[in-house]
């Protein structure tokens, strides 16, 4: 017989994951020289405090009052930014931009977090409303601008790496809603076309491809040809566009390919954070013993860079401990989105399936260097309470769509 109760899965692993994030917390506090890092893991306790009574909300609201409160929650998420970037404020390793809001010189949090969430909720909402999957480009543009507005706006701040998130978010529900991979792969044609464009010969192979793909998945005629026009300009802006970045802004990208360009600026994060990850070997320097992180020579080591604690301190066989109760956090959210009562639900649940892959993707990626640094907590053990809020409700809504299908299939028998 099956139990009433919450998700038990799910909240072990989210538990493990908070606990297992508190714990590197510790750790990266203890320091040989005077850092940030020193005593966060006390205020992130609270946090934990805080967000599982957000969690514990989130579960009494129905579905049907989320799929209501969405437009709401969205311009509000979309105001929010308007107004960060008219009085936002930066902090840490992101002093330069504007992605806090503050009071009285106080940061209460940033609002890319909320938008991201309030994103999820409607493109659920419109998505799940829908008879059918969209089946061209034309019927792509109402969820493309839902994603897109908050895009723009973060990426204004600027903040690449939360912008990136909503990228991730829209492509995954979009494939979730039965959006046709091709049609995917369309959509995200430009994009590709402005990163090859800086390679002549990659971006003539780029185009021929296309042609050819086009041709083979006969889209209308009309979508196709304006399709190759906009990745033929994606082309001639590259250049202008590379030109018209800032100098830090064109060093990241070149350090993220070669790190050693600048190893004392640009560069510099990425080379100690895989130094740090390279020194850990198999099983780590131990507990709190990671030479990096001591000396302070690993930046952001609370935040941004965590992950470079794991590995360096718990070895190969921390970083898969990590990795794997990620993946089964995953597999558990992709599990209550299939048995999710009604489509609203369950692309809620992929949403937010969609969120934390896509802050674990990129945050682990540039501790590696295999994305640029942008600038993207890990989910759960990264320090701050903007995300681990944002994350908790997420937590809350999954229970929800799972306590929900638990009760149908006890109505059903």
């Amino acid at each position: 017989m099956r139990s009433l109760g919450p998700d038990r899965p799910l909240m072990a692993v989210t538990l493990l994951l908070a606990v297992y994030g508190i714990l590197i917390l510790y750790s990266a506090g203890q320091t040989d020289v005077v850092t940030q890092a020193q005593g966060v893991w006390v205020r992130q306790l609270l946090w934990l405090g805080i967000g599982v009574v957000a969690a514990a909300v989130t579960f009494r609201f129905s579905f049907r009052m989320l799929e209501w409160l969405a437009p709401a929650a969205y311009g509000a998420g979309i105001l929010l930014l308007l107004l960060t970037l008219v009085v936002g404020t930066g902090q840490g390793t992101a002093a330069g931009t504007r992605s806090w809001l503050a009071i009285g010189g106080q940061q209460i949090g940033q609002p890319a977090e909320l938008a991201k969430l309030a994103v999820i909720l409607m493109l659920a909402r419109y998505l799940s409303a829908l008879r059918e999957p969209p089946r061209n480009l034309r019927e792509l543009v109402a969820p493309c601008l839902i994603a897109g507005v908050p895009f723009l706006l973060v990426l204004k701040q600027p903040d690449l790496g939360s912008a990136i998130v909503f990228i991730g978010i829209l492509f995954l529900m979009l494939y979730w809603s039965g959006v046709k991979p091709s049609l995917l792969f369309m959509l995200a044609s430009p994009g590709l076309s402005l990163l090859l464009a800086f390679n002549t010969w990659t971006w003539g192979v780029w185009m021929i491809v296309l042609a050819v793909l086009l041709f083979a998945w006969r889209p209308y005629v009309v979508e196709a040809v304006f399709l190759y026009i906009v990745n033929s300009a994606m082309g001639a802006v590259a250049i202008p566009l590379w030109q018209r970045l800032a100098p830090y802004q064109q060093n990241r990208l070149l350090t993220f390919l070669n790190p050693e360009i600048d190893p004392r600026a640009a560069g510099y994060h990425a080379i100690q954070s895989r130094v740090a990850i390279g020194s850990g070997g198999w099983f780590g320097n131990g507990f709190t013993l990671g030479p990096q992180k001591r000396l302070a020579f690993l930046p952001a080591q609370h935040t941004d860079f965590i992950f470079s604690v794991v590995g360096e301190e718990l070895g190969f066989i921390g970083v898969m401990v990590a990795l794997m109760l990620f993946l089964m956090l995953f597999l558990i959210l992709l599990r209550i989105a299939r048995r999710a009562t009604d489509p609203f639900g369950s692309l809620a649940v992929f949403g937010v399936l969609a969120l934390f892959f896509s802050h674990v993707f990129e945050n682990v990626g540039m501790t590696v260097n295999l994305m640029p640094i942008t600038g993207i907590p890990l989910p759960f053990f990264s320090y701050g309470g903007s995300f681990f809020l944002i994350a908790s409700i997420s937590i809350g809504l999954a229970l929800r769509a799972a306590w929900d299908a638990r009760l149908s299939g006890y109505a059903d028998t």
